[in-house]
C-alpha cells in the first residue's frame, strides 16, 4: 500500500511537471506571436493564431502580466511588458559575446573591421564589433542605432522580409540621406534587396558614410535576425577584395550560426 500511495504521488508531480512545462512553452509562443504582431494584440487575435482557448490564454496573460513581462493596456489590449527589455539586452550584449571569435577571424583574414548587428523593432543595433589592424580603420560603437536602409547590415536583415513589410518599416522610419549616394526611395530599397536575395550578400556603397565600404550576410538560422559585416576604406574594400571578401563572410556566417544552435541545444540538455 504505501508503495502504491508513492507511485500515485510521483504520477501527480510528474503530471504537474508536463503541465508546467506546457505553460511554458505556451507563455513563450504568446510573446513571440506578440512580437511578430508589432508588440501589441488582443485576446481574441492570440486565440485565432494560436489555436489556444480563450480561457487558457486569458490565464497565460493573466500570469505574464502579474510577472511583468507583458502589460494591459487602457483599451484591454495587450502589449509587451517592460520586464523584457532587460532580458533583451542581456542576451544581445551575450550574443555579441559569444560572435567575437568569429569577428576576430574576419578582420584576420580580411584586414577590415567586423560588426555584428541585429533588428531591433525597425533599427539595427550594432552589438558586437572587432576593429581592424589597420592605422586608418571604421569604428562604430557598440550599441549604435541606425535606419537600415543606409547600412549594408539592414540590406541583409530586411532581404527575406516580405516586401509589404519592408515598406510598412520604410514609412515609419522616413529614408534620411546620410549621403549623396544613400537609397531614399522604397523602390530603390526593394531593388536592392532582390539583389541581396540573388548574390546573398549586401554592400553599403558611400551610403552612410562617404569613402566607406561595408559588406554584409545574413547569419542564417539565427535565433533572432543577426547580420555581420565588414567595413573599411572605399579605397581598400574594392570590387576586386570584394570577390576575395564575401566568400569569407559567408563562411564565418555558417560557422557562428552553428556555433549559436550548438550553444541553444547545449543549455536546453
Amino acid at each position: 500500500m504505501p508503495s502504491s500511495s508513492a507511485s500515485s504521488t510521483d504520477a501527480a508531480r510528474s503530471a504537474t511537471g508536463a503541465g508546467g512545462v506546457q505553460s511554458l512553452e505556451r507563455a513563450f509562443d504568446l510573446l513571440e506571436r506578440m512580437a511578430d504582431a508589432g508588440g501589441e494584440v488582443g485576446l481574441s487575435e492570440l486565440s485565432t493564431a494560436s489555436g489556444l482557448p480563450l480561457p487558457t490564454i486569458h490565464r497565460l496573460m493573466r500570469t505574464l502580466v502579474a510577472c511583468g513581462y507583458v502589460r494591459q493596456q487602457a483599451n484591454r489590449r495587450y502589449a509587451l511588458g517592460p520586464r523584457l527589455i532587460r532580458l533583451g539586452e542581456s542576451a544581445s550584449r551575450l550574443l555579441g559575446t559569444w560572435a567575437r571569435p568569429y569577428l576576430a577571424q574576419l578582420v584576420e583574414e580580411t584586414g577590415e573591421t567586423a560588426n555584428m548587428a541585429l533588428l531591433d523593432g525597425d533599427e539595427v543595433v550594432y552589438v558586437a564589433q572587432v576593429p581592424s589592424k589597420h592605422s586608418m580603420r571604421m569604428f562604430t560603437e557598440v550599441g549604435r542605432r541606425v535606419l537600415p536602409h543606409s547600412t549594408g547590415v539592414g540590406k541583409a536583415l530586411l532581404a527575406h522580409i516580405p516586401p509589404a513589410e519592408v515598406r510598412a518599416l520604410l514609412a515609419r522610419t522616413g529614408m534620411p540621406a546620410a549621403t549623396e549616394k544613400t537609397i531614399t526611395t522604397p523602390d530603390g530599397f526593394l531593388a536592392a534587396l532582390e539583389t541581396v536575395r540573388r548574390t546573398g550578400y549586401a554592400i553599403d556603397d558611400n551610403e552612410q558614410e562617404i569613402g566607406v565600404r561595408c559588406l554584409a550576410v545574413p547569419v542564417p538560422d539565427s535565433p533572432t535576425a543577426a547580420a555581420i559585416s565588414i567595413s573599411g576604406p572605399a579605397g581598400r574594400v574594392t570590387e576586386e577584395a570584394t570577390e576575395r571578401i564575401v566568400p569569407v563572410l559567408m563562411e564565418v556566417a555558417r560557422d557562428l550560426s552553428t556555433a549559436l544552435a550548438n550553444t541553444s541545444a547545449g543549455q536546453q540538455g
